[in-house]
C-alpha cells in the first residue's frame, strides 16, 4: 500500500468519525428530520468512500471509523449523562447507519472513465 493511500484511508477514518459523532447529537434533535439527516450524512460518506478510493477498503475504513466513534458515545458518563439512549430513533440510527454501510460495502465498484476512449477533434 503506498503512502498516498495510507494517508486516504486514514483520513476516511477520520471522516466517519466525525460524521458518527456529529450524527450522534442529531439523529434525536429534530425527529424524524434528524435522524434522516444523519443517516443521508452516513450514506454520503461511506458511498463516497468508495467512489474516492474505487475500493471497498475505503468503506471499511469510513466505516469503522463511524462505528468507534458512535460505540464511544453510547458509553454513559459517570453523571448519569447519555448521548445515545433506548429509544426506538436511537435503535434506527445505529442499526440504519450499520445497513447504509453494509449496503455501500458490498456495491460493486463504480465505473472508471477508460484512458484513451474519447478522441476530441476526430
Amino acid at each position: 500500500m503506498t503512502p498516498g493511500r495510507t494517508a486516504a484511508h486514514l483520513l476516511l477514518v477520520v471522516l466517519g468519525a466525525l460524521t458518527g459523532a456529529a450524527g450522534v447529537l442529531v439523529h434525536a434533535a429534530w425527529f424524524p428530520g434528524g435522524l434522516l439527516l444523519a443517516l443521508l450524512a452516513a450514506a454520503g460518506v461511506f458511498y463516497g468512500s468508495l467512489y474516492a478510493t474505487g475500493a471497498k477498503a475505503g468503506v471499511g475504513a469510513s466505516a469503522a471509523g463511524w462505528l468507534v466513534a458512535v460505540v464511544l458515545l453510547t458509553v454513559s458518563r459517570p453523571e448519569g449523562d447519555l448521548l445515545v439512549g433506548g429509544s426506538a430513533v436511537s435503535y434506527a440510527y445505529l442499526l440504519g447507519g450499520m445497513a447504509v454501510a453494509v449496503i455501500c460495502a458490498t456495491m460493486t465498484e463504480p465505473p472508471r472513465p477508460a484512458a484513451g476512449r474519447a478522441r476530441l477533434g476526430k
